[in-house]
């Protein structure tokens, strides 16, 4: 059971002397294990350091001594690597230059998928996108490499011309210029982080609620309520399944849309 189960739990024993079940509230997402402030050290930080090494560790282990003939850990590693390389870089950006993307985008969609499936995984069971900041500096990261593709190939100006649909009158740009702007500067990559924030943030509460409910129904309610809370765990774990569903599902939609992102700015008009 992760710390913020634990602390929810915590606060729902508590409730025992009258206050009644608590809720966990976003506050389970804030609370820095070192330090306070800007310096200090949390929870999601330690997680996504972790992954890092994992994942390092795991590609490093299942490749070393790569065989005509694979293990399972072999296996595995080529088949997230053909579905990043085949399914979405070679696919979405195209023969000609999805090669050079395809250690970015492999990295990101590990990197991700990783961290999303921290979220149900004892004992971690935290996902990292949960925390907004994550998301967005992921999804700069993205626009930064989607702008620089673009002003490469077809230089500064001709990169934000091409932003502009072909063939309208002229007066109308003053009106298509400030909403392709806010489009390709806002509104895309806004989404982009909040889509998974959203996902990853939401999915967490639920899952704490049901757990800590049940808790609280099984060890202070009336026979009634603890048969409800049975059924709270129960439904605690159907979640649990349809949650790692969804942190699979978060990584590679966000994935996707990086490559989307990268084959428009290749493209002769986008």
């Amino acid at each position: 059971m992760s710390l913020n189960v634990m602390g929810a739990v915590n606060l729902a024993a508590d409730s025992g002397s009258g206050q009644g079940f608590q809720s966990p509230t976003p506050s389970e997402f804030y609370q820095p294990l070192v330090g306070h402030g800007d310096w200090a050290i949390t929870r999601p930080m330690v997680v996504l350091a972790l992954s890092v090494v994992l994942i390092s560790w795991f590609l490093i282990a299942t490749t070393r001594k790569a065989a005509i003939v694979p293990s399972k850990g072999q296996w595995l590693t080529e088949g997230v690597y053909n579905l990043v390389r085949n399914g979405l870089a070679r696919d979405i950006i195209g023969s000609h230059d999805f090669l050079k993307f395809v250690p970015l985008l492999f990295s990101l969609f590990t990197l991700l998928l990783v961290n999303n499936l921290f979220g149900v995984i004892p004992p971690v069971q935290y996902p990292t996108m949960s925390r907004i900041g994550f998301p967005i500096a992921l999804t700069l990261f993205v626009f930064v490499i989607y702008h620089a593709v673009g002003i490469r190939k077809n230089g500064l100006g001709g990169h934000f011309k091409h932003m502009i649909p072909p063939g309208l009158p002229k007066p109308i740009y003053v009106l298509i210029i400030p909403l392709e702007l806010l489009t390709y500067f806002v509104t895309r990559p806004l989404t982009l982080a909040l889509r998974l924030f959203g996902n990853m943030f939401a999915g967490h509460m639920l899952l704490l609620l049901f757990i800590t409910g049940g808790e609280y129904m099984v060890i202070h309610g009336s026979l009634g309520l603890k048969v409800a809370g049975a059924g709270s765990f129960v439904m605690g774990a159907i979640l649990t399944a349809f949650e790692a569903l969804i942190e699979f599902l978060q990584a590679y939609i966000f994935t996707l849309l990086a490559a989307t992102y990268i084959a428009g700015s290749l493209a002769d008009e986008h």
